[in-house]
């Protein structure tokens, strides 16, 4: 596996959880890295993104406030610390990433991500 997710599980809303991405890839550090998430019934939608070198990051308008990512390349190691959580935040949350050059914008769109991990499940009870 070269991405493995890990982290989730049930918490109440208004709670916390912080999901994280262990890569085995040796070109991690050269990647951009995302979180994207699938609930029951809907289609994948992008949820956090991060460039490589850590100098840029974008978020989801639904997310923005309540989460941060980030990343630790000498761990091989990306993050998605979730606070304040909501019953809609329900999904399960993958991890993705894709080697890019320095000047690569950062994507937001799953097509831009070549590597993706198994996936955690985020339950929020309301």
């Amino acid at each position: 596996v070269q991405l493995q997710a890990s982290g989730g599980g049930l918490v109440q809303a208004g709670g916390s959880l912080r999901v994280s991405c262990v890569a085995s890839v040796f070109w991690i550090s050269r990647a951009n890295m995302a979180w994207f998430r699938q609930a029951p019934g809907k289609e994948r939608e992008f949820v956090a993104a991060i460039k490589r070198g850590s100098s840029e990051t974008t978020y989801a308008d639904s997310v923005k406030g309540r989460f941060t990512i980030s990343r630790v390349d000498a761990g091989k190691i990306l993050y998605l610390q979730m606070n304040n959580l909501k019953p809609e935040d329900t999904a399960v949350y993958y991890c993705a990433a894709k080697n890019v050059i320095v000047t690569a914008p950062l994507g937001t769109h799953q097509d831009e991500y070549a590597l993706w991990g198994q996936g955690t499940q985020v339950t929020v009870s309301s």
